[in-house]
This record gives structure tokens, C-alpha cells and sequence, in this order.
């Protein structure tokens, strides 16, 4: 008995649909899962067989072998456990594989059968407009985020046993409405009228922001360095629709987006502490992660007491503000991300332009 369902797999800021095969035949029962799957999606077999159970299902007493395919896309992360489950359920003639033949099935599963939100799933969403694919069905949490793209058809879920239903056809999911595109602006939080004085400083923000120049503010503690930057991103354009899908997609993928307010409304300002590390401004780690740069993408990216970055870091800056992308090179695998932002510094003067204000008998004590 096989059945098929589709699911998506996230890599980097991009999602690629996956066919999920499940497999029952006649041995001792045993669960098992190929296609390159890493640790977590091993790990959902324990996890989908406990739903099923608890959501009055009953689990095969087979040989289950799932498979991911293709089989050369590396499958991380538990968005896979709904489609599984789906899988398995429709291998034994408990939910209906043509139903969901146009849809991809996206959530982590609880142990009592619940839908729990994941992360990238805007992207999802747009690899299902890109594929033709009808719609998707996911956690509530996530539903706001994919509907903000309108071209595809959402329907969130609270249980497995409400998405065997619904393709089934015995229930109905209430749709969740598309994102509409007006109410996307937002302002600031800085504001320059917040800002007494520094006539110099605020024209100098001002041409940064005219002809989106990177900027270096150097000034004595306590002079507004910092004030001054967080005003920048609000007197910057505002971001155009498709601008804020593309800052939405990378923290989608960062697990920044908040279920209330599901799409990036200002541009960002990101302002990382100087101990930050290689992989967290620039990207990457033992699973590649958005770094700084890209979470800054259309946005500021501000590093204070510029000189306490230490310079292998800040030499790592060069490729992303040539290119406006960072490529992250594994031996399994190559991502790109985007980042294109202004860069904004503030530094104190060096100690020696501080003694040249001082008379030289002073300094000499």
C-alpha cells in the first residue's frame, strides 16, 4: 500500500516541494525514512506515531518506509511531520492522497495529535505559487505569514484529525484571508524630530539616506551618535510590497516573524554587540543560519564602538557590500543570502586627537 502527499524542504531563503512516499508492506513492523533526512526528521517517526494513536487513529502493524524525495535534497527540521502523517494515514485508506494532491502539508506535531508552527514558511508558500500548487495547510500560528502570499490558498488547522477530516471531506477549514497589500507601511521608531541641534550630523543622515551611502559617525561619549543612527531607517523610503516579502522571507527562515504581525512593515536596524561572532554577522554555523548582514537586508546595519569589532569580522564585511549577497560553501551544499543594507558605524575620537585639544603641560603630567 503507498500513498503520496507533498511537503516542502527550506534551504537557505529558498523552499523546493518534496514528494513524501509512504510505503506499508507485509514483515515486522519497523518505521524508517530515507532520503537524506537529518536528525529531526529522523527523529519524527516517535513523534507522528504518537498523533496518530492519540488522534483515534490506528498506526499500521507493517513494515513502514517512508521516503523524502529527491533523495539528493538534504531534509532538515520537523516541518515534515503533517505530511508523514498524512501519508501513512492515507496508505491505509484513512484520509484521502488525491485531496491532497495539490496541497503541501507543513507542521511539526505534538504528541497528542496538535499542530505546532515551524519556521520558512513564507517561503514555502512562495515555492507553492511558483509550482502551481493549489494551497497549503499548516498550524494557525503560521497562516497570517503564508497568507501574505494572495495567489495561494491557506487553510489552518489545529489537529490531525481535523486535516484527515477536511480531506476527507466530512469538514470544512475556514480559509484564511489573503494579506492586503495596503496596510503594509509603518513608520519608525527613531524619529529626527526627536533630535535637538546637530545641524551637521542630520544633513550628513540625510544625504546617507538620499543616495543610500554607508555612514561613520565619530564623536566624544554621549553626543547622540546612537540616537542619531536609529533615525536613519525612518527617513528612508518605504518598503514596497514585494521588499517586504523579501526582508519577511529571511527572518521567516531566522524565526523572527511574530505570528500578530506576520510581515516585516520598516525596514530593519540591526545593531549586533561587538563580541559578535564570524557566523553571526556574516551567516552560517554547523546549520547555515541568516546572519546579520541578511537580517539587515533593505534595512540599516549599525555597529557601535566600531573599533571593538575585531578586524576578521569587520573584514568579512567586504564580499556582502560588494555583491549585496552572502554565499555560505559546505562540502554538502552551497546558500546564498541576501544582503543588501547601508552600513552605519560610530566610534569615539583615539586618544591621541583627544590630547591634541589639551595644552602639552597637561599632558605631560
Amino acid at each position: 500500500m503507498l500513498a503520496r502527499v507533498r511537503a516542502a524542504a527550506v534551504l537557505g531563503v529558498q523552499a523546493f516541494p518534496v514528494l513524501v512516499e509512504a510505503d506499508l508492506q507485509a514483515g515486522l513492523p519497523t518505521f524508517s525514512t530515507v532520503g537524506l533526512p537529518d536528525e529531526a526528521v529522523r527523529e519524527s517517526r516517535d513523534r507522528v506515531r504518537s498523533a496518530i494513536v492519540n488522534s483515534g487513529f490506528p498506526f499500521p502493524a507493517a513494515r513502514v518506509t517512508v521516503n523524502l524525495a529527491p533523495a539528493d535534497l538534504r531534509k532538515e527540521g520537523s516541518s515534515f511531520d503533517l505530511a508523514i502523517a498524512i501519508g501513512l494515514l492515507a496508505a491505509q485508506g484513512l484520509a484521502s492522497a488525491e485531496a491532497a494532491a495539490d496541497l503541501f502539508l507543513v507542521a511539526e506535531l505534538s504528541l497528542d495529535g496538535g499542530l505546532k508552527p515551524v519556521r520558512g514558511v513564507l517561503p514555502i508558500a512562495l515555492a507553492a505559487r511558483a509550482g502551481g500548487i493549489r494551497g497549503l495547510v499548516l498550524p494557525p500560528q503560521n497562516s497570517a505569514e503564508a497568507a501574505l502570499v494572495r495567489e495561494v490558498e491557506v487553510y489552518p488547522a489545529r489537529t490531525l484529525a481535523d486535516v484527515a477530516a477536511f480531506l476527507n471531506g466530512g469538514q470544512q477549514l475556514e480559509r484564511e484571508p489573503a494579506a492586503e497589500q495596503e496596510e503594509i507601511d509603518e513608520a519608525s521608531d527613531g524619529s529626527l524630530e526627536d533630535v535637538r541641534g546637530q545641524e551637521f550630523a542630520r544633513r550628513a543622515l540625510e544625504i546617507a539616506a538620499a543616495g543610500g551611502h554607508n555612514l561613520l559617525f565619530v564623536g566624544p561619549p554621549g553626543s547622540g551618535k546612537t540616537l542619531l543612527t536609529r533615525c536613519l531607517p525612518g527617513i528612508l523610503p518605504p518598503l514596497s510590497f514585494e521588499e517586504a516579502l523579501e526582508t519577511t522571507r529571511i527572518h521567516s527562515v531566522a524565526g523572527l516573524v511574530s505570528p500578530e504581525r506576520p510581515l516585516v512593515r520598516r525596514r530593519p536596524f540591526r545593531s549586533p554587540h561587538h563580541t559578535v561572532s564570524n557566523a553571526g554577522l556574516i551567516g552560517g554555523g554547523s546549520h547555515p543560519r541568516p546572519g546579520e548582514v541578511s537580517l539587515a537586508h533593505n534595512g540599516v546595519l549599525f555597529l557601535d564602538e566600531l573599533p571593538e569589532f575585531p578586524r576578521r569580522v569587520l573584514e568579512n564585511l567586504r564580499q556582502p557590500m560588494e555583491a549585496g549577497e552572502v554565499t555560505i560553501a559546505r562540502a554538502a551544499l552551497t546558500l546564498t543570502y541576501p544582503a543588501r543594507f547601508m552600513l552605519a558605524a560610530a566610534m569615539n575620537p583615539c586618544g591621541c586627537v583627544a590630547n591634541m585639544s589639551r595644552p602639552s603641560e597637561e599632558i605631560g603630567r
